[in-house]
């Protein structure tokens, strides 16, 4: 994080709305600068950064405020710490953030089982309402998921055959 480029001008569009000439809102929009008033403003203070804090690669500091309720931890902290090596505008940002999500649904599954509680998966996911509206889609579920590890099960079973024969 300590080496980032602080030359923005190498990156491909950056200022292209800083010439009053090339902008997409004339002959539209008549400027005066009336509307850039006010827009100057002190810094919030710094809230001070208690837990680990993943924040883009492309900001130089942290936000003045910012949340703090779940900072990374376990396997999909892991992960989100990888995908914040990577510039939001790429895949290798936001795939690994998608897949932290998930990851992290079944730590709190894990979680709660740990503490003898069992999760109500059936409310937290929403089934009632999509058992009274779309009690179809529910089965088009079920019969995906069942083909699914059906035919991940008939593989394994299928390789471990033919490793032994």
């Amino acid at each position: 994080m300590e080496n980032i480029n602080k030359d923005y001008m190498q990156i491909e569009g950056w200022g292209v709305d800083a010439d009053p000439e090339n902008d997409p809102t004339y002959p539209m929009k008549h400027r005066t600068n009336e509307e850039h008033k006010g827009y100057h403003w002190e810094r919030s203070e710094q809230q001070p950064a208690l837990v680990e804090i993943l924040h883009s690669n492309e900001r130089p500091n942290l936000s003045a405020v910012f949340g703090t309720s779940a900072p990374p931890k376990g396997l999909s902290g892991m992960i989100r710490r990888y995908a914040f090596r990577y510039s939001e505008g790429s895949f290798a940002h936001w795939i690994p953030l998608i897949m932290a999500d998930r990851v992290n649904v079944i730590e709190g599954i894990i979680d709660d089982l740990k503490r003898g509680r069992f999760p109500n998966i059936w409310a937290e996911k929403g089934l009632k309402a999509r058992w009274k509206y779309d009690k179809k889609k529910i089965f088009q579920n079920i019969g995906a998921g069942t083909l699914l590890i059906s035919g991940v099960a008939g593989f394994l079973f299928w390789k471990i055959n033919t490793i032994k024969a």
